[in-house]
């Protein structure tokens, strides 16, 4: 398994990474990463029924539409992501979330999963994940609130209903479940930063296999990453209306 440690936080750079490594690598991938304040949405979702779009742009948050399915979600710098793009032999996303419910257990964080795949602390929720398929491959992808801003991340969740009075398009989306939260760091029986916390994550799973190794991404990656990134993930077309103009990206698929 390839091991990337991304230390871009730009959030357009990030999600176009995922779609990049989950289309173009055949090894098996588990990335760790951070984004500057910015709120995902999910895949099939409307935005203006997700997000509060005034607070939004007054405090410059990006707004992210990623290429998996699921709930929007707040990040910032005191959120880590993970992850994981694999072979699809008949994969169980389970397994995935057990993994960082094992790796918060050796650090003494009792928590547990509910049925949409989310992490919770005595019914505060850490964690939301969500997860894709592109044709043999599969992508997971789950947060962890560490030591985040819940205040912003409330403020921006908290869509307006006016947002949607003169809405147009008919179509069906998503809409995210909402639930309570906390961050690991009040639950931890000693203070760590989230430095820490990044390379105990990073060194748990390097060292979960014999074959597993670090990889740090090359020019050719990056160039086609932004590229990426410019096309689709910076744009409005796709991050307000699911739309984008594929001609114009190059990627090998």
């Amino acid at each position: 398994m390839l091991c990337i440690n991304n230390i871009h936080t730009d959030a357009y750079f990030n999600l176009a990474s995922e779609e990049y490594l989950l289309k173009n690598f055949r090894d098996d991938i588990f990335m760790l990463w951070q984004n500057d304040p910015s709120v995902i949405v999910g895949k099939y979702q409307n935005v203006l029924a997700e997000i509060n779009l005034d607070f939004v742009k007054r405090n410059k948050i990006k707004v992210v539409r990623r290429f998996s399915g699921g709930g929007t979600v707040f990040h910032d710098l005191g959120n880590l992501n993970l992850t994981f793009i694999e072979k699809n032999d008949n994969v169980n996303f389970d397994k995935f979330t057990k993994q960082i419910i094992t790796l918060l257990s050796e650090i003494g964080i009792d928590a547990e999963s509910d049925e949409r795949r989310g992490i919770n602390i005595n019914g505060l929720k850490i964690s939301g994940s969500a997860q894709c398929v592109h044709k043999d491959r599969v992508m997971y992808h789950a947060t962890l609130l560490f030591s985040s801003d819940l205040s912003s991340l409330a403020d921006t969740l908290n869509s307006d209903p006016k947002q949607m009075e003169n809405r147009t398009d008919d179509r069906i989306y998503v809409k995210s479940v909402k639930s309570p939260v906390t961050n690991i760091v009040q639950h931890l029986a000693e203070p760590w930063d989230i430095k820490f916390f990044k390379k105990y994550i990073l060194d748990y799973f390097l060292y979960q296999g014999k074959k597993n190794k670090l990889y740090k991404f090359s020019k050719e990656d990056i160039s086609a990453i932004e590229n990426l990134s410019k096309h689709k993930y910076a744009t409005e077309d796709w991050n307000f209306y699911g739309n984008y103009k594929r001609t114009e990206i190059q990627l090998s698929v």
